[in-house]
């Protein structure tokens, strides 16, 4: 994968304690930067726990129409069977396969990012929206944390946190994602260590509620990567918890097996404030093509995965945090 030279540019300003917020895609060949006067010129509209360029209207909430055209399950299985047979090769031992569902709504993605309820919300008019609960890395006086979120169950289900928890696919997917992401962190990190494991988070929709599970890991960052926003991303990405791992060769299965680019889906968006960085990865995410919606959405397959138990996962996910 070539060096985007953006990188280098985020480098520079972190260096100079220049604030900005970014955009990156999932494969890091496109990156954006936008500064502090671009981030109150609204050419896009972001809504962080540590930066917001919109005001809080307590309009109410529309009541809306909401579909969703889910491939078919034999459409589904065609990537899915790909997948499966790299797991089993041993080419993977973590595939997150992904897809691209039309939705019809009457809300605009401006409504979606004005009402929907996320930590991470971002517009990028007439392209996409994104509602994400996950955080990325978060850097505060030189120590980095991540907070991989693996594993969802309807939280409608009785006992479900007990049964996420101790689900054996689930368990073997978010063990496996802390895993890789300690690895990771390691690079660019000293005294890497897991925090909280297994922590379970509630989120409402419309739809349907969901638990979430996640982790927490941190470390101190190397003298050689203070104040280096870019080079630290570059290390990173892509993020392990929308890979898989190991992360080269799940990336070959991947593009194999969707056939769609994911352009900013599952890429990050964050915001260096000039001295601490917070950033999140871009799921629950909602594009705009030819005048359509797409919902895009998925979930990490292990060789212990069910074909149909992944097909409803992926349609759970198409829900919009509005209520």
């Amino acid at each position: 994968m070539f060096q985007n030279p953006q990188f280098q540019r985020m480098d520079e300003l972190s260096e100079r304690k220049e604030p900005f917020f970014f955009l990156i895609n999932f494969l890091m060949d496109e990156v954006r930067i936008f500064t502090q006067n671009e981030i109150k010129n609204n050419s896009l509209s972001i809504d962080f726990p540590n930066v917001k360029n919109v005001i809080d209207e307590h309009a109410q909430v529309p009541n809306f129409g909401w579909k969703s055209f889910p491939e078919t399950l034999e459409d589904y299985q065609k990537g899915f069977e790909i997948v499966q047979e790299n797991l089993k090769k041993g080419n993977s031992y973590l595939t997150n396969y992904t897809r691209k569902t039309e939705i019809e709504t009457n809300l605009t993605l401006e409504d979606i990012f004005k009402f929907s309820k996320a930590k991470y919300k971002i517009l990028v008019p007439d392209e996409f929206v994104c509602f994400s609960p996950e955080t990325f890395i978060e850097i505060v006086d030189n120590k980095i944390f991540t907070h991989p979120m693996k594993g969802t169950i309807d939280a409608e289900i009785e006992d479900a946190e007990n049964i996420l928890k101790n689900d054996p696919k689930e368990k073997a997917e978010h063990y496996t994602v802390v895993d890789l992401l300690r690895n990771d962190l390691s690079m660019v990190a000293n005294n890497v260590r897991v925090k909280d494991f297994q922590r379970i988070d509630y989120l409402k929709t419309k739809q349907k509620n969901l638990l979430a599970m996640s982790s927490e890991i941190e470390g101190e960052i190397k003298p050689e990567f203070q104040n280096k926003i870019g080079s630290i991303l570059q290390k990173l990405l892509p993020a392990g918890s929308i890979l898989g791992a190991p992360k080269p060769k799940t990336l070959e299965i991947i593009l194999k097996a969707e056939k769609y680019d994911r352009g900013f889906y599952t890429g990050i968006a964050g915001y260096f404030d000039g001295k601490n960085l917070d950033s999140c990865v871009m799921i629950r995410f909602i594009e705009k093509e030819n005048r359509k919606l797409f919902f895009k959405s998925g979930g990490g397959i292990t060789h212990q995965s069910d074909l149909i138990s992944e097909y409803e996962e992926m349609k759970n996910k198409i829900y919009v945090p509005i209520y």
